[in-house]
């Protein structure tokens, strides 16, 4: 990689890749964004959670430039990013939901407009590198319309590394990918990491989650909780007990609807063959099971909180601040 431009290297870099307070953005009179505080370290991977609508890809937006808070400051990289949103933008990779690129130019072709989008120097070599690195070199003259949504994946992240940026923010990028070429996917985005670049990306699968760093759960505008995956999870207070059938013909489907309205439950989920209840008062959740607890095609026990446990618990209790008149924002 190349040193970081401005004396951002060394001693003097910041201490956060991001540092941003009290983001806010509104549409139509509406906060979609509401008083988001966030705060990276370099060489940081995470993971940006929560309900489509919920304000991820408008916060995404404002920390690379492409979108002015209405309120709220701070630092991207180092830069103000009310100010210096112009030299944020070089420095970050952003790779958005859908595929970006040309569909009728090929793999070689798609990369080499974007070395010169950027006028970058030695623009051979740096094509020549990003597919040796994404293994893309043997398919550099397929058209890319042509690709699977894996290579496609590939791809897009190819071109958002030909400038060498220090941050990345990847907005759902594995959605519609196969799961090998989402485990290729995460074992780069570590390699990227280890490397020195902050990566901040935002997903709806759990197993992703549990691979970044450290989570920021964000709802309807406003982050409703943060830290690692384990740590989230021991700060929820949440109580769990999992049924299964105990024989066949039991219908688990059957006891949602009657769990969910019971006093003292705050979510019922449906996992396999298994059904999670959680609360936050033991004594009152067991009192709210108590009635089935009794059949015998029926076998409880207490379980461990997840993470999905914990965010579906957490969308249950946001307030959605959109309406018929909102704008409907794309994650």
């Amino acid at each position: 990689m190349n040193p970081a431009p401005d004396g951002q290297d060394g001693p003097d870099a910041p201490r956060w890749a991001i540092d941003v307070r009290g983001l806010t953005k509104r549409y139509n009179g509406r906060e979609v964004v509401r008083q988001v505080n966030l705060q990276v370290a370099p060489g940081r991977i995470c993971g940006f959670l929560g309900p489509n609508g919920s304000g991820k890809t408008t916060t995404i937006r404002m920390l690379c430039g492409l979108l002015t808070p209405d309120s709220g400051e701070g630092q991207c990289l180092g830069l103000d990013i009310r100010q210096q949103a112009a030299a944020i933008k070089r420095q970050v990779g952003y790779m958005t939901q859908k595929f970006g690129l040309y569909e009728d130019l090929s793999i070689r072709e798609n990369l080499d407009f974007v070395a010169r989008l950027f006028e970058l120097d030695q623009r051979r070599q740096r094509v020549d590198q990003a597919l040796e690195r994404l293994g893309l070199a043997s398919r550099q003259k397929q058209l890319a319309g042509a690709l699977s949504g894996g290579w496609k994946q590939r791809l897009a992240l190819a071109a958002c590394l030909l400038h060498e940026p220090r941050l990345l923010l990847l907005d759902e990028p594995t959605a519609g990918v196969d799961p090998k070429a989402r485990r290729d996917f995460w074992d780069e985005i570590h390699r990227l990491a280890a490397e020195g670049i902050t990566v901040l990306v935002s997903t709806h699968y759990m197993d992703e989650a549990e691979r970044c760093h450290e989570l920021v759960y964000i709802a309807y505008g406003e982050v409703l909780a943060r830290g690692s995956a384990p740590q989230i999870v021991a700060d929820s207070g949440l109580c769990v007990w999992s049924v299964q059938a105990q024989v066949a013909g039991a219908d688990l489907a059957a006891l949602v609807a009657p769990l969910k309205a019971a006093e003292g439950v705050l979510s019922v989920a449906a996992f396999g063959q298994s059904v999670h209840v959680a609360g936050r008062d033991p004594a009152r959740l067991q009192a709210a099971i108590a009635p089935w607890q009794q059949r015998a095609d029926l076998r409880w026990a207490p379980a461990e909180p997840d993470l999905e446990d914990v965010f579906i618990n957490l969308i249950g209790r946001a307030a959605d601040n959109f309406g018929p008149n909102s704008p409907q924002e794309a994650a």
